[in-house]
């Protein structure tokens, strides 16, 4: 059974960052995927990926994949890179090279 799971993003514009958040029904804890916004050398969007955050409480129910798969869904819709400077999001790149091109 897969634990259901809702992401909801939340953008600070004047910070020029964000985050993802994973919300479990029942549970008032989130998993957390932070991200900064940065400029390529060509001036196009980058987002670097600096955190994935899941407590020990959500942990083991892949809450940390799904961060990373809607960080990698508005990657693709919205047309900006990722640095995965995060060890997790760097891992995720590695076993899904078909991500290969949204990588900064």
């Amino acid at each position: 059974m897969t634990t259901p799971v809702t992401i909801t993003t939340h953008i600070n514009a004047a910070a020029d960052s964000g985050e993802y958040h994973a919300h479990i029904p029942g549970s008032d804890e989130i998993g957390r995927l932070t991200w900064v916004l940065r400029k390529d050398a060509q001036g196009g969007a980058v987002r670097v990926a600096e955190h994935t955050l899941v407590p020990p409480s959500l942990g083991g129910q892949g809450i940390a994949a799904k961060l990373v798969e809607a960080l990698i869904a508005d990657a693709r819709a919205q047309g900006f890179h990722i640095v995965p400077e995060c060890s997790y999001v760097a891992a995720a790149f590695k076993r899904h090279p078909e991500w290969a091109d949204l990588r900064a």
